[in-house]
C-alpha cells in the first residue's frame, strides 16, 4: 500500500512475512492498514510480523487497528500476528491501550522472528487444488473434498464440507467469473474451506427486486457452518467457511 498517508514493504524471512509500514495512522489510513494486514495473512505464513517503528500515530485510539486486524484473522487464516516497535514510548502506548493483550509487541525484529518460529498453529493440515473457472466444474472440487477428508480421517464432516464447497463454487461461478482455487485446512476440531476467485467484489447476501433476501448459496453456507467470511487477496478474494462437529449432516 502506497499513498500520501502510508507506505508499506513486504519481505519474507524464511516462512514468516514481515510487513513494514511507515507514514501516518489516522482515520483515513486506519481501514487501509487493517485490510493490508489481513491481506498479508491470507497467504498463511508461519507468522505475520508488522514493524511499526516508523509509523506516526497522532491519536493513540488509532492503535486499535491492530486488534481489529487480529480479530479479522483470528478465525481464518489464524496466522499469529506480532508487532515490532523500536521506541519505548510507542510500546508503552500499545500496552496502555490494551493492544498487547491480543497482539504481542517486541522491541526488535530479531526478538519477534525468534518468537514467530515457535508460533505456528499446531497440528494444522492443508490441501489445495487449482480450479478451472468454468461452468460445470462442480465435480472436481466435490471429489477433492471427498478424497482429502478421507485422507484426514474426517468422514463425519464430508457431507457438510461438500455442501459448503458446492455452494461457494456455485456462488463464484454466478457472481465472480468462477472459482480459481480451493483450499482445505483442518485442526483437531474444525475444518476450514476456502474458495478463491479473481473478483474484488465482497461476497454478501443479495436481495431480490422486492427487497427480500434470496435463498442464495451463501445462505446455505451460513446455515451449515460455524462461521464464514470474505477476505481480500492480492488478486481477488477468498471466501472461507469453518465447520465443526456440530455441523455434521
Amino acid at each position: 500500500m502506497t499513498s500520501e498517508y502510508m507506505h508499506s514493504q513486504v519481505d519474507v524471512i524464511d516462512d514468516t512475512t514481515l510487513l513494514t509500514v511507515r507514514g501516518i495512522l489516522d482515520s483515513v489510513s486506519y481501514r487501509p492498514l487493517r485490510d493490508l494486514i489481513v491481506k498479508a495473512a491470507i497467504d498463511e505464513p508461519r507468522a505475520l510480523i508488522v514493524d511499526i517503528t516508523e509509523l506516526i500515530v497522532p491519536a493513540e485510539s488509532a492503535l486499535a487497528v491492530f486488534t481489529s486486524a487480529r480479530w479479522h484473522i483470528a478465525r481464518w487464516p489464524d496466522v499469529p500476528l506480532l508487532l515490532v516497535c523500536g521506541t519505548t514510548m510507542r510500546r508503552n502506548a500499545l500496552r496502555r491501550n490494551g493492544i498487547t493483550r491480543y497482539v504481542p509487541v517486541y522491541a526488535t525484529l530479531q526478538e519477534a522472528t525468534a518468537i514467530a518460529a515457535h508460533r505456528a498453529v499446531p497440528g494444522r493440515k492443508r490441501a489445495r487444488v487449482e480450479l478451472a473457472p468454468v461452468q460445470g466444474s462442480i465435480a472436481q472440487p466435490r471429489q477433492f473434498v471427498t478424497d482429502v477428508m478421507a485422507d484426514w480421517s474426517r468422514p463425519e464432516l464430508t457431507p457438510a464440507a461438500k455442501v459448503v464447497v458446492t455452494a461457494l463454487v456455485e456462488n463464484a461461478l454466478r457472481f465472480a467469473g468462477g472459482a480459481t482455487a480451493l483450499r482445505l485446512e483442518a485442526t483437531d476440531d474444525e475444518v476450514t474451506i476456502v474458495v478463491e476467485d479473481n473478483s474484488v467484489i465482497p461476497a454478501s447476501f443479495r436481495e431480490n427486486a422486492l427487497g427480500a433476501q434470496e435463498l442464495s448459496s451463501l445462505k446455505i453456507v451460513d446455515a451449515v457452518s460455524r462461521a464464514w467470511g470474505c477476505s481480500q487477496t492480492t488478486d481477488g478474494k477468498a471466501v472461507w467457511c469453518v465447520i465443526g462437529p456440530e455441523n455434521t449432516l
